[in-house]
């Protein structure tokens, strides 16, 4: 794994030491940089398998960079890890709207980050390789292209937007907890904050417009995709 980089978008230079010393015994290389601009820079040179950012940065807000980078074909397919403070939940929110992957709270534990790191690598090296085409309603799932259409119009989904819903319509009828979601679309051997399942939903439904109705939640438990 050391020529997997990750690039670490951060200010606070003990932050970027206590990353730098786990995730290179970890075995990943490490790219940093300390302001908004510079980052952003980085990641369209390096294109690295994966940023952590920070959302307090100068010159550059991180928000804004997991903006620009989730727009850019270039860049789309990047993971990207927020790292935000306990009070920003409304910035974290916002984050995964713009596409963001996941996020971590400071302080944090850099034991967890490694493993939330190790997921999201390994889940994007183990998508969902059946073939079929799926339809349920107006909604169509095509595996091979990487491909959802609703009504005939396409939606352009993220990774983990197109997994999630893959998964609950192969499943079609059945309920899936929050922790199995976590653990099989997120990669994660527990249940260490099922609120992200249930942001990505949200914004799933978003962009399914009207058809987004076939994803009934099942209160206290998880979500599935009604029966027609």
């Amino acid at each position: 794994m050391s020529s997997t980089k990750i690039l670490i978008i951060e200010d606070e230079q003990d932050v970027i030491d206590l990353l730098t010393l786990n995730l290179r015994k970890a075995g990943f290389t490490l790219s940093t940089a300390t302001d908004g601009a510079a980052g952003l820079r980085k990641a369209r040179e390096e294109l690295p398998a994966l940023i952590i950012l920070d959302l307090m940065l100068p010159r550059m807000p991180g928000l804004e960079i997991c903006k620009v980078l989730k727009t850019d074909t270039n860049t789309r397919q990047i993971p990207i890890i927020m790292l935000t403070a306990k009070a920003e939940e409304i910035d974290r929110i916002v984050g995964l709207e713009f596409g963001a992957d996941d996020y971590v709270t400071k302080p944090f534990s850099p034991r967890e980050l490694v493993l939330r790191v190790h997921a999201i690598l390994r889940r994007g090296k183990g998508e969902i390789a059946e073939e079929k085409k799926l339809s349920i309603g107006t909604i169509t799932l095509d595996p091979a292209r990487h491909h959802v259409s609703v009504a005939g119009k396409s939606v352009r989904l993220t990774s983990v937007e197109f997994k999630l819903l893959s998964m609950l319509m192969h499943r079609q009828g059945r309920v899936q907890a929050r922790d199995r979601l976590l653990n099989e679309v997120w990669g994660y051997e527990s249940a260490i904050d099922t609120r992200t399942v249930d942001t990505h939903v949200r914004r799933l439904r978003k962009k399914l417009g009207k058809a987004s109705a076939a994803i009934e939640t099942v209160r206290g438990f998880g979500y599935r995709i009604r029966e027609s």
